[in-house]
C-alpha cells in the first residue's frame, strides 16, 4: 500500500510539474508542433529552467526523421554514459563508446578527445542512428565533420553540450549544417537536456 500511494502521489506531482510549466512557457513555444513543444517542456522541467523555452532551436525535419529512425529500431549514439543511462523504454541499442579500447587507442593515437574517437569508431563500425551529445563539443564536431564527408550515417543529432569552450560554436555549426538537429543556443545544456530530448521523442513514438 506504502508503495502503491507513493507511485501515485510521484505522478501527481510530475503531471503538477509539467501543468506548471507549460503554463509558464506556453507563450514562448505556441509555434512550435506538438510534439516539438513536449520536447521543450520535457527540457524546463527536467532542469527547473524557463529559460530554455527561449534557448532550443530545433529543424524542422528533426522530429520527423528521429521519430523514423525510432521506429526502425536504429541506434541511439551518446557521448557519456550518463546520457545513455538516462534513456529509457526504448527497445533499439543505446550504445556509448568512450570506454571502448579501441577508442582509447584512437584517441592516443591521433591526439584527439576519446569522445571524439568514439564518433570515429562508431562511424568506423557502419552507426546509422540518431547522436546524442550532452557535453562535449568535440563529439559534436567530429559527428559533423564525419557526416560532411560521408563518412557517417545518421538521421539526426541532438546537440546540446554545455560550457564555455567550443560549445556555444559546434552548436551553431551544426544549426547551420543540413543534418536534423535540436540545439540549446549558448553555453547551457548537459545530460539533463539531451535525455529529455531523446525520452521525449521516445514517448511520442510510444503514443502513436
Amino acid at each position: 500500500m506504502f508503495m502503491g500511494a507513493s507511485t501515485e502521489q510521484g505522478y501527481d506531482i510530475a503531471n503538477k510539474s509539467r501543468e506548471i510549466v507549460r503554463s509558464l512557457i506556453k507563450d514562448d513555444i505556441k509555434e512550435l508542433s506538438p510534439n516539438e513543444q513536449d520536447i521543450v517542456e520535457r527540457i524546463v522541467h527536467s532542469t527547473a529552467d524557463v529559460e530554455y523555452a527561449k534557448l532550443v532551436s530545433i529543424s524542422y525535419d528533426f522530429v520527423e526523421n528521429s521519430l523514423k529512425a525510432l521506429r526502425n529500431n536504429e541506434d541511439i549514439l551518446t557521448d557519456i554514459n550518463m546520457v545513455k543511462s538516462g534513456i529509457t523504454q526504448y527497445d533499439g541499442n543505446v550504445e556509448c563508446f568512450i570506454k571502448n579500447q579501441e577508442v582509447i587507442d584512437i584517441a592516443k593515437s591521433k591526439k584527439i578527445t576519446r569522445a571524439a574517437a568514439a564518433i570515429e569508431f562508431a562511424a568506423y563500425n557502419d552507426f546509422n542512428g540518431i547522436i546524442a551529445i550532452g557535453n562535449a563539443p568535440t563529439a559534436l564536431y567530429k559527428a559533423i565533420e564525419l557526416y560532411k564527408s560521408d563518412k557517417l550515417n545518421l538521421a539526426s543529432i541532438v546537440g546540446v553540450p554545455v560550457g564555455f569552450v567550443g560549445a556555444t560554436d559546434s552548436k551553431e555549426v551544426l544549426k547551420s549544417s543540413s543534418i536534423p538537429n535540436i540545439i540549446t543556443k549558448g553555453p547551457k545544456g548537459g545530460t539533463p537536456v539531451a535525455v529529455a530530448c531523446v525520452n521525449s521523442l521516445i514517448q511520442t513514438m510510444n503514443r502513436d
